[in-house]
């Protein structure tokens, strides 16, 4: 696939429905890569989809290739002290190939570093896609295990990269 323009743009609860559209699309394309379903979020709310939107000190972006909305991903304060979570990550079938991953995580990175020391990720095992662009990031896996998955065949992958500037606190 050829490269176009790539765009990232941060959201804000006033853009809920465009992120609502692309989030549902993301279920429904790749329902196995989530915690959350389609039928989870299908008839939430508006106000479900702002309060999502307006988690404290988290940054939300959709990805935009020749000006069609392709991709998102969101950074989050993480459970663990000087950490921030990459999640709802997705690039649209179409997109794929094109840098849009890319883009999405390196917009999230660069605004991490000022905030954490580590960047962490939750991946299901079959996601070898996904897998590689976060490897190719410089994400590695740890030890500790993730979340069961909803259909309890396993856990999550748990990765994580640190930021520039950082040392491991292990």
């Amino acid at each position: 696939m050829l490269a176009g323009m790539i765009d990232i743009r941060a959201v804000s609860a006033d853009d809920w429905m465009a992120w609502r559209a692309l989030r549902l699309r993301a279920l429904r394309e790749a329902s196995f890569a989530f915690g959350s379903t389609y039928d989870d979020w299908r008839d939430a709310p508006e106000s479900r989809w702002r309060q999502r939107l307006q988690t404290a000190q988290a940054l939300n972006l959709i990805a935009y290739l020749d000006e069609s909305p392709v991709g998102m991903a969101s950074g989050m304060p993480g459970e663990r002290a000087g950490t921030i979570e990459l999640i709802s990550m997705w690039v649209d079938p179409s997109a794929r190939g094109a840098g849009v991953g890319d883009g999405l995580i390196d917009s999230i990175e660069r605004w991490a570093s000022g905030r954490a020391d580590e960047l962490w990720l939750a991946v299901v095992p079959a996601n070898d896609r996904a897998i590689g662009l976060y490897s190719r990031h410089g994400f590695e896996p740890v030890p500790e295990l993730g979340d069961l998955l909803r259909d309890g065949s396993g856990r999550e992958i748990l990765m994580r990269k640190m930021l520039r500037g950082h040392s491991s606190r292990a």
